[in-house]
């Protein structure tokens, strides 16, 4: 039984609750860093060990911090987090930094991990904070991949910086600008939605059966 509910919790988001397209959570850097594929992966991989480690701590902590001052100390911890995350990223990959800029220092007020932290870390024992954070972690990254994919590849016709498409092909410019990123995002949307209430109606249709 307990196997089933932290099941329940490392996969409700990869597609229940997944973050940008479902809960509509963390758009900013899903927009903002999403013009490759590789930007798009090294943000989900930093968010998700901000993540997982903030739910890690503040479960264990739970206990130990009055409500009163809880936000407070979530800040701080998820601080401490991001600025390890920063400068290990400055100081291993220093290209993949220079390209997400400040959004890595962002992740202190990243709505993901404080939501995480109050809704669900706060109320919970260490193992089940940890399949949240991990499934939280891992859709909130295959979400960024996929909007990187797709905007690479139609904006320089490559991914991982591979080049997939011929001479033959023509960039379409928009798909690396503010504009692409919002039309590929509302696409997925879009199509994570159409999926979700198919779903949903077969379900009750086979219910109802």
């Amino acid at each position: 039984m307990a196997g089933n509910s932290l099941f329940y919790e490392f996969k409700k988001g990869l597609w229940q609750e997944i973050p940008p397209f479902r809960l509509v959570l963390g758009t900013c850097p899903t927009l903002a860093v999403t013009n490759s594929a590789v930007n798009g992966i090294a943000m989900g991989l930093a968010t998700l060990f901000v993540l997982l480690f903030a739910n890690i701590i503040i479960s264990a902590l739970r206990k130990y911090v009055a409500m009163q001052v809880r936000i407070a100390a979530y800040v701080v911890i998820i601080a401490l987090l991001v600025t390890v995350t920063d400068m290990f990223m400055a100081a291993m990959f220093p290209p993949i930094s220079k390209a997400l800029g400040p959004y890595i220092p962002l992740i202190i007020v990243n709505c993901i991990i404080l939501g995480r932290a109050e809704a669900f870390a706060q109320k919970n024992p260490v193992v089940p904070s940890i399949a949240d954070a991990l499934g939280i972690g891992i859709g909130f990254t295959l979400s960024l991949a996929t909007m990187g994919v797709i905007r690479e590849l139609l904006g320089f016709g490559s991914i991982f910086n591979v080049k997939l498409l011929g001479e033959w092909f023509e960039p379409w410019i928009v798909m690396i600008l503010p504009a692409g990123a919002f039309l590929v995002y509302g696409g997925l949307v879009a199509a994570v939605n159409w999926i979700s209430s198919r779903k949903e109606a077969a379900a009750k249709a086979a219910a109802e059966a």
